[in-house]
């Protein structure tokens, strides 16, 4: 299929950005991604708080008898209106993932490492969608409902990786900083993904089950909030330690911006958990808090790929000055 020129009409540049691809457009639509795979998580602790996570009692169905929100005696409209509205965008998030694999096969020349991370966002996608189903017939038990999480977690971090990897070469892999700096890289990643898991726990264990028939952890909650906050300090101890190693070091201004980024959101993240703990917890900053955790895993994820590099794959050694001028 041939696209018409017309640069002047949206819907032939938004149709051109995937099936006439630049590298641009690639980064573009795993920017897009990234950013409606946290948007979906937030939404999703939007039905939590709002206590509609059964507003929708069965799966795929709304209700026993309808795909769609339909008068039940049991459910209130609002809570089904606000449970179906985020099973719909679903499909929003499914459709961006597609644009990303149709831009990844498109892409002249095809670069198989940007395909593998591309098809990892429909294959994602539709285990949420499955393991949505899984979270609504273990009636909202805190640990399905908490790998809702973890999965969106991990879908991003592909997300991300597609965005980073689109705008490197697929040579091998160089290093921009000390080989230490990247290792406490890693560890900083480890740490923060940790936090994510102990957030979930706390989330399990306190209010704002998703539905009155929900179950809760059977844990401590002041005790979950108290190791919450020790791994947060120890994220935050993490970060600041790359940041000043960074700087002392002379590592790229990319490098140093992207810790300093993460830090500040770190430290803004803390500020709301602390705040929603001492006011009881109240819904609006619990999704404050949701969208903060994506931030910092993001803001973590870019800290720690600003770390290395790729360059253009080496061209083999039988071909010619041009060739080698040509793809330069």
């Amino acid at each position: 299929m041939k696209l018409p020129s017309d640069s002047a009409n949206p819907l032939v540049r938004l149709l051109r950005s995937f099936w006439a691809p630049t590298t641009r457009s690639m980064r573009g639509w795993a920017m897009a991604s990234v950013v409606v795979n946290a948007g979906i998580a937030v939404t999703g602790a939007g039905v939590r708080v709002t206590g509609s996570g059964l507003g929708c009692p069965t799966w795929p169905k709304c209700t026993p008898d309808s795909f769609i929100p339909v008068a039940h005696p049991e459910v209130s409209m609002i809570n089904m209106a606000v449970e179906f509205g985020n099973r719909l965008l679903t499909f929003l998030v499914l459709a961006v993932g597609a644009a990303c694999v149709i831009a990844a096969l498109r892409l002249a020349p095809r670069r198989p490492s940007l395909l593998r991370l591309a098809w990892l966002q429909p294959a994602g996608i539709v285990l949420q969608a499955l393991w949505g189903g899984v979270v609504v017939n273990t009636l909202l038990n805190p640990f399905t409902v908490g790998m809702h999480f973890v999965f969106s977690i991990g879908l991003i971090s592909a997300c991300w990786l597609l965005y980073v990897r689109a705008g490197e070469g697929d040579g091998p892999l160089r290093r921009v900083v000390h080989r230490d700096l990247r290792r406490l890289g890693h560890v900083l990643v480890a740490a923060t993904f940790a936090l994510v898991v102990a957030g979930v726990v706390v989330s399990g264990t306190g209010p704002h089950s998703g539905d009155e028939m929900a179950s809760r952890f059977d844990l401590d909650i002041e005790a979950m909030a108290r190791l919450h906050a020790d791994v947060a300090y120890l994220v935050v101890g993490l970060t600041f330690a790359l940041l000043f190693a960074l700087h002392v070091s002379g590592a790229p201004r990319t490098a140093r911006r992207a810790a300093g980024a993460a830090l500040a959101v770190e430290l803004a993240q803390g500020v709301i958990g602390y705040t929603q703990w001492f006011l009881a917890v109240p819904a609006a900053l619990v999704l404050l808090h949701v969208l903060g955790s994506t931030l910092v895993w993001i803001s973590v994820l870019r800290a720690t790929t600003s770390l290395r590099t790729r360059e253009p794959e080496p061209l083999p050694a039988d071909h010619s000055p041009t060739e080698a001028a040509a793809v330069a």
